[in-house]
């Protein structure tokens, strides 16, 4: 935990003392010292009060080692362009390569999906998950395998494998995408995403199976988005209907994309509370 280094760092970068700091969180001078001499462990209320002064999320101020970060990293986390806040580009990932030196895709099935919620910055968690490689993606990025856990994204089926890219900004990400986000409240949720990061602060993350409604989640609730790239299942596809069956099974999924595009971009779901926590 990097937390008393970094309020000390930010307070004489803010050119004050401690007595000066103390004073303005309306409380004593040494309890400010044994804060950032490591002696005093802060509670979740003073790490919300250090929080909303340095205008930075309590995930920066504890897992960030900000004395490694650039000064223009710096200048913007000071100046409200934090990423747990604001989904920005600033974000450590915890990954493993091979002998090779090339990124590994990690696989993370239904089994170690609590685990993932828990230590997903954890490397040394990180290096037991199982790893593979696909020759046909790009060798320049990072990506991730989730196994599925639900109908909620149907056509993919229940236990499906998900790949996805890293999102380092997600800004980036455009409205309609489907990735494969880490909440902190529903853990690892595989939906189609409408940024509105800009305007609110948030995505409201939808699902193809239309039983199932929208709902929204805060940036500062996330902790990882990957973006989909491909899913592999050991389902057989559906049997090729006759043709009269077929224009019946077209226009009704037409009617269900239409659905789902309605909702997106012309209406605000109530949330959803939805058991299957891997694909919603």
């Amino acid at each position: 935990m990097h937390f008393h280094s970094n309020i000390r760092l930010l307070r004489r970068r803010k050119n004050k003392t401690q007595d000066d700091l103390a004073t303005l969180l309306n409380m004593k001078r040494s309890t400010l010292s044994g804060y950032e001499n490591q002696v005093a462990e802060p509670g979740i209320n003073v790490l919300m009060q250090f929080a909303r002064y340095f205008n930075m999320a309590v995930d920066t101020l504890i897992r960030v080692d900000l004395s490694k970060l650039s000064e223009s990293q710096l200048y913007q986390l000071e100046h409200g362009d934090d990423v747990f806040l604001k989904g920005g580009n600033l974000r450590i990932l915890a990954s493993t390569v091979s002998d090779d030196n090339e990124e590994n895709i990690e696989l993370v099935s239904t089994k170690a999906r609590a685990g993932y919620t828990n230590g997903f910055s954890d490397p040394e968690y990180i290096s037991e998950l199982p790893v593979f490689r696909l020759p046909f993606l790009s060798s320049e990025k990072k990506y991730r395998t989730f196994q599925l856990n639900g109908d909620s994204m149907l056509p993919i089926p229940d236990k499906a494998f998900v790949t996805g890219e890293y999102v380092l900004d997600w800004n980036h990400i455009s409205t309609g995408e489907a990735c494969v986000i880490l909440t902190l409240d529903d853990g690892i949720v595989f939906k189609i995403v409408e940024n509105r990061i800009e305007k609110d602060g948030l995505f409201t993350l939808y699902s193809l199976n239309p039983t199932y409604e929208p709902f929204d989640v805060k940036v500062t609730d996330i902790r990882e988005i990957w973006k989909f790239v491909h899913f592999i299942s050991q389902e057989l596809p559906e049997p090729v209907l006759p043709e009269n069956e077929l224009v019946k099974a077209v226009t009704g999924l037409q009617q269900d994309m239409q659905q789902v595009k309605k909702r997106i971009f012309g209406g605000k779901g109530r949330r959803s509370r939805e058991q299957d926590v891997s694909s919603g």
